[in-house]
């Protein structure tokens, strides 16, 4: 199979059906030399994201940006009050207090982006279902892997 395909095949399974056409078409894939599977993605000389080892992704904030048009996509999101996102900007974790919506398929261990105001501020590591995070008013909801402030350069939200 293509890697391209497998790599639109992968996004429509994790994201949500039509969410692999917003997937730029002149992608630079790495492949890993012992295995010959899709290591990681970038586009332009930026990561987008990079394929684990069980099937699922670990994405960029960029490359969130760009599957943010996909209405399907925005349900695997949550969004955070005024009060947390610098702190979350930072890279801190975000408590079920501070979570203002919450996307129906956010599922423990995926890959789940924080947005403010509409804008992909941080990526991280679900760790309570979109059940779990209404319900609670305490306690980790989202452990944060990739921020705006974590990055050396401009901080553009």
């Amino acid at each position: 199979m293509e890697h391209f395909v497998k790599l639109q095949q992968s996004l429509d399974a994790l994201f949500g059906t039509g969410s692999s056409k917003y997937l730029p078409k002149d992608i630079d894939i790495i492949l890993s030399r012992k295995t010959g599977r899709i290591r990681t993605v970038s586009h332009m000389g930026k990561l987008l994201f990079t394929l684990r080892i069980n099937g699922s992704l670990a994405i960029s904030i960029e490359f969130a940006h760009i599957l943010l048009q996909s209405k399907t996509f925005r349900e695997n999101c949550i969004e955070i009050s005024k009060d947390a996102s610098s702190f979350v900007m930072e890279g801190r974790s975000v408590f079920c207090k501070h979570v203002v919506w919450c996307g129906k398929n956010v599922r423990i261990g995926t890959d789940t982006p924080i947005l403010f105001e509409n804008q992909v501020i941080a990526v991280g590591k679900a760790i309570l279902s979109s059940e779990m995070i209404s319900d609670f008013n305490r306690g980790v909801a989202i452990k944060v892997r990739d921020s705006l402030k974590s990055r050396k350069g401009k901080i553009v939200v």
